[in-house]
């Protein structure tokens, strides 16, 4: 879906062709061209890990334990038993003490990146469907972890279907998630489930469940949805999960479920969710603020209930493209 209004100051069409052109996308449909051009956008995030985890790590991350890695941590006194070639003869000579390097393993760990294409992924009111801004980070995400030389896999889903992509290396981990995101979002177009014969909580509930059944301890996971069905029984998946797992939740917003467009002359227009219909005075201030309040405190809630389980949780809007929101710090 695509809205713009002629009198509306907070869309500039020709900028949106322009950011359109650039992504090489129409912002309505997903092919594979525009999610291999992050391979060169790597450099945008960076997936080194924010906690250390007691449990075993599975990437090119620093582990708790210390032994003969590539990565050196620190020198102390030489102790028997010591592997002679550790020896520091600098810190040995200058200090007349014999010392010995430590160092802290790299060990393998793996990145799985879990992306919701449901119904309400596939609205865009200005620049990007939602479900193209969620699958365009998890072409960032996964070109990254490819470049880390971290094994990538994960689970794309909607209401009624999903993919499981085992943890693969190298570049084949990377094309194979992208291919399946192309495949299911393909999907999600063209079966669109009816609001009134679908439990869209029950099933993002069994998609979080399943997460976290396949992510092995020590896992970095992403999880990109727009958190429209979250809700105490999938929190208490994700809170499970984030216990032996590194958990971060990439919220995808829309500008329109953010605030309404200030048009500049009041209008009256119908609205629908789909179940129930109403109308809406648009260029009404007091509409305006009190429209706004909620929907913050909407997605207040929401980061509230991912935060609690234990995630890191940022939020980006579909009406930029990533880049414009990467690079002042979107996601930090």
């Amino acid at each position: 879906m695509k809205w713009f209004s002629r009198a509306t100051k907070a869309v500039d069409f020709n900028q949106v062709q322009q950011d359109l052109s650039k992504l090489h996308t129409d912002g309505l449909t997903l092919t594979i061209e525009e999610l291999l051009r992050y391979q060169s956008k790597a450099g945008l995030i960076n997936l080194k890990g924010s906690k250390n985890r007691q449990a075993q790590m599975s990437g090119n991350y620093l582990a708790r334990s210390k032994g003969r890695g590539m990565e050196f941590d620190e020198v102390r006194h030489y102790q028997t038993g010591d592997d002679i070639r550790t020896i520091d003869w600098r810190v040995t000579a200058r200090t007349g003490k014999t010392h010995t390097k430590l160092f802290r393993e790299e060990v393998e760990r793996p990145v799985l990146i879990a992306t919701d294409l449901s119904a309400s992924m596939l609205f865009g009111s200005q620049l990007l469907r939602k479900s193209i801004q969620a699958s365009h980070l998890a072409a960032l995400v996964a070109w990254h972890a490819k470049s880390r030389g971290d094994r990538l896999g994960g689970i794309v889903f909607n209401e009624i279907h999903h993919q499981e992509c085992k943890p693969r290396s190298r570049k084949q981990g990377a094309l194979h998630y992208l291919h399946t995101l192309q495949d299911i979002h393909q999907h999600s177009l063209d079966n669109q489930p009816t609001l009134a014969d679908t439990d869209f909580e029950l099933a993002f509930e069994q998609n979080c469940q399943r997460l976290r059944q396949v992510a092995k301890p020590g896992c970095l996971v992403y999880l990109i949805t727009d958190g429209h069905a979250v809700n105490d029984q999938s929190i208490r998946h994700l809170t499970q999960l984030s216990r032996h797992c590194e958990l971060v939740v990439g919220l995808i917003v829309d500008p329109l479920e953010q605030s309404l467009p200030d048009i500049g002359f009041r209008a009256n227009v119908a609205m629908t969710d789909g179940k129930q219909r109403q109308q809406l005075t648009l260029g009404d201030q007091n509409i305006q603020a009190k429209y706004h309040a909620k929907v913050s405190a909407q997605m207040h809630y929401k980061k509230q209930l991912f935060t609690k389980a234990g995630a890191r949780v940022f939020s980006l809007s579909a009406g930029q493209t990533l880049e414009q929101q990467l690079t002042s710090g979107a996601m930090q």
